[in-house]
């Protein structure tokens, strides 16, 4: 299972250092005035739609039933599965596609009731959203392919397609006068993307015989019961995104910037949840559906526990550097020509403010898991709804002084509320209950943690002195020194709390795996049955 994790984490952060310097040339091109503005909001609507009817809702209602079908009906029933689910999908999404592209200046007043005030930025967004929103429909299918190949334990493809997003949109800023003007360009690069995301997978997915077709949709059994899982994970999807809707709705009420500032510090923030949170969520949950199938409980809940571990060891260097030195990575990173001193030190509180959740961003795909991977997508949804209800009446509160850095902190506050209640209802439902490794790992990289903050603080004013004088690449190395410094420190620290056993836990478990099963998915190794103990030194 970690082989599997660093396989997709890997990718991922392969994805976002492409898509960190996608955003430094967004920064140096677009800066944070009303022309990126408008261009954040053409790029969030489709995305915003895509979280709630692509990947957080379908993913979570489709994933365990493939995988279960698969298990226990074997590939043909699988694919009669995928096919139905697949023609149902691309129906809808060009439905909806349709009406976005008709009522697209309705949608921006709504979202964006700040731009009314000033004509060409609100004729600007309308015309970016029409080029950006059929990346809603590509990246639809990019989904079902990619849940399909998850499902039988294939993540190379999906994990790597964002990876096109970026390259593609540098490419299209790089030749931005073919295009009119640079907000164009990267408008254009997000529809370009979109294709060549859709060639990837669905060619990954053709190669492992498990491409979907048209069918004629009939509500048997599977599909039905894919409906049940489906309709209380949208909801609860769309209650995330309602959240984020009023982040974008109450922003462009804000200042000029605030809306830049917001996406920023969210790309930041989005590198351990991305590379941590999301990639231990896709592998665990085809796991734990695979194990609670086949009866094994225990097992279920000890690569739970596990997962844990791995994604707390890889998040805390992460939290601790947001919460520390947050005006240094957004220097290092984005400060340079339209994005000012001004601009970073807004992004760097804003960041600090989403840092403040990023424990549950990180870790509720975890906890969640063994709920969807039982099909109820009922319960996650219950506390999601709860969450965001906490996050919009914070979001309400804080707005007037502190600007989009309430908006953030509000996301946090509901994103707590959200993983303690997901947390307390699988305690409940038996469903989670952390072992001794678990509880000593947290100790452990609580310690480490605390100790790589008081190394920060201290480091941070001397490497500033030393590069105050640097006629060139001063933020840039100041950055990269204590990045380096922060490595160090915790490398050294992780290996004295756990010893070096666990360097070499991969490497054993895939050598000594008592209890796989050879032919779980076809082609795909099984991972091993019994407890996978990880960093416990």
């Amino acid at each position: 299972m970690i082989k599997r994790i660093l396989t997709v984490g890997g990718y991922t952060l392969l994805s976002r250092a492409t898509g960190f310097l996608r955003d430094i040339m967004l920064a140096a091109i677009l800066g944070a005035g009303p022309v990126a503005d408008a261009f954040f909001i053409a790029f969030r609507l489709p995305n915003h739609f895509r979280a709630i009817f692509a990947e957080g809702a379908f993913n979570a209602a489709f994933i365990p039933a493939y995988a279960r079908i698969r298990t226990q009906s074997g590939p043909q029933a699988a694919k009669l599965f995928g096919d139905r689910i697949f023609t149902l999908l691309i129906t809808t999404q060009a439905a909806l596609l349709a009406l976005a592209l008709v009522f697209t200046p309705r949608v921006i007043e709504v979202l964006a009731p700040g731009f009314s005030h000033d004509p060409q930025q609100f004729a600007l967004a309308v015309t970016l959203t029409r080029i950006t929103f059929p990346y809603l429909l590509l990246i639809t299918l990019v989904t079902l392919w990619g849940g399909i190949l998850n499902a039988m334990h294939r993540f190379a493809a999906a994990a790597a397609a964002p990876i096109l997003l970026n390259v593609a949109m540098m490419a299209t800023l790089a030749s931005a006068a073919f295009f009119g003007g640079a907000s164009y360009a990267a408008a254009w690069g997000v529809l370009i993307s979109g294709i060549l995301q859709a060639a990837l997978v669905g060619g990954d997915t053709l190669r492992a015989g498990a491409f979907t077709t048209l069918r004629a949709l009939r509500l048997d059994a599977d599909v039905r019961r894919f409906f049940t899982a489906l309709v209380p994970a949208t909801i609860g999807s769309a209650g995330t995104q309602l959240a984020l809707f009023a982040d974008t709705i109450i922003a462009s009420l804000l200042a000029t910037g605030a809306i830049s500032a917001l996406y920023y510090a969210d790309r930041i923030d989005q590198l351990p949840i991305g590379v941590i949170g999301i990639a231990v969520g896709t592998v665990l949950l085809p796991e734990m559906t695979h194990k609670i199938a086949a009866g094994d409980d225990p097992g279920a809940r000890s690569a739970q526990n596990r997962a844990i571990e791995f994604a707390l060891l890889l998040a805390i260097p992460c939290i601790v550097a947001f919460l520390v030195v947050p005006d240094v990575i957004m220097r290092g990173l984005f400060l340079r020509g339209r994005f000012t001193a001004a601009d970073a030190h807004a992004a760097a509180l804003t960041l600090m403010a989403y840092t403040v959740g990023l424990v549950p961003f990180v870790l509720i795909r975890s906890i969640a898991a063994p709920f969807l991977a039982r099909g109820d997508t009922l319960t996650p949804m219950k506390a999601a709804l709860i969450g965001t209800a906490v996050n919009i009446v914070c979001k309400v509160l804080l707005m007037g002084a502190l600007a989009q850095v309430g908006l953030a902190l509000a996301t946090s506050i509901g994103a707590w509320i959200n993983f303690i209640l997901v947390l307390l209802l699988a305690a409940r439902a038996g469903h989670f209950a952390s072992d001794a490794a678990l509880r000593s790992s947290l100790l452990r990289l609580l310690a480490a943690g605390v100790v790589l903050a008081i190394v920060l603080i201290f480091a941070a004013p001397a490497v500033a002195a030393m590069t105050s004088s640097w006629p060139k690449f001063r933020n840039e190395s100041e950055l990269l020194i204590l990045a380096l410094v922060g490595f160090l420190v915790y490398g050294c620290l992780v290996l004295a709390l756990f010893g070096r056993r666990w360097l070499f836990v991969m490497r054993s478990r895939a050598q000594n795996s008592p209890g796989a099963s050879a032919g779980e998915f076809e082609g795909v190794s099984a991972p091993p049955a019994g407890p996978d103990e990880l960093l416990n030194g």
